[in-house]
């Protein structure tokens, strides 16, 4: 398999699991990193079209591949280097790998979601990768499955503005449970959110919101294949 991958996330260029996605690519052609300069979480789908981006190029330290930084959105960048930086549309962009997943209502707000779709919209595969492990720890189940699950992938791409999202369970490979495909999107409220409003001057208030996550959904779920420690496959559709 010899292919152009364009890779990028929302943790920065700094993040381990970007680092770990590249090092996997790698085994699959050329490798190209355009991440954000700075960490851009729950950015979705968001682009910037009111100033100048600055692109910069980045030393990754890692053999194969070519890196660079943008203070943009994932979605910025997933445009940049498609546009300006990849010798033509690459075939696919992967983006993670996430620190900490993203299902079911989590995947509106996903900068990671989010890059993958620009990528869809554009015409380019679009796979999106997360870790349930926030800290990036005990990674050998993504050693174990990622290169198989991204080489059975990338041969699958889907129809325009859709595209595949990949979340491993946060535990190590000896304990999960296999790899759950096909898994449908939990549409329920994942939160349960409590917003304050304390006044701080005459027509002024500052409004802070404190949340849970419900850790709990219907079967046949994301959420409830990761809970059992499954690794879920599913897709998301964008635009159609």
């Amino acid at each position: 398999m010899d292919k152009q991958l364009l890779i990028t996330n929302d943790d920065g260029i700094g993040a381990d699991g970007l680092r770990k996605l590249a090092e996997i690519a790698r085994r699959f052609g050329k490798v190209t990193v355009v991440a954000p300069d700075a960490q851009r979480s729950a950015a979705s789908h968001h682009c910037i079209f009111s100033r100048p981006l600055i692109l910069k190029k980045y030393d990754y330290g890692m053999d194969g591949v070519e890196a660079y930084t943008l203070d943009g959105t994932p979605a910025d960048c997933v445009r940049a280097g498609i546009f300006t930086v990849t010798d033509g549309k690459p075939d696919a962009v992967l983006s993670g790998i996430n620190h900490g997943y993203n299902i079911s209502s989590d995947i509106q707000y996903s900068g990671t979601v989010g890059a993958a779709l620009e990528a869809a919209f554009l015409g380019v595969p679009g796979i999106a990768v997360s870790y349930g492990n926030y800290l990036f720890e005990a990674t050998d189940i993504i050693d174990r499955y990622l290169p198989g699950l991204l080489e059975e992938y990338l041969e699958k791409p889907l129809p325009a503005n859709r595209v595949w999202n990949i979340n491993i369970p946060d535990c190590p490979a000896a304990e999960c449970a296999g790899i759950l495909r096909n898994v449908a999107m939990n549409t329920e409220y994942f939160y349960d959110d409590q917003y304050r409003k304390e006044k701080t001057g005459e027509d002024t208030w500052e409004v802070t919101c404190t949340t849970r996550r419900i850790w709990e959904g219907p079967e046949n779920s994301d959420l409830s294949a990761v809970l059992r420690k499954y690794i879920a496959v599913g897709t998301v559709t964008n635009l159609t």
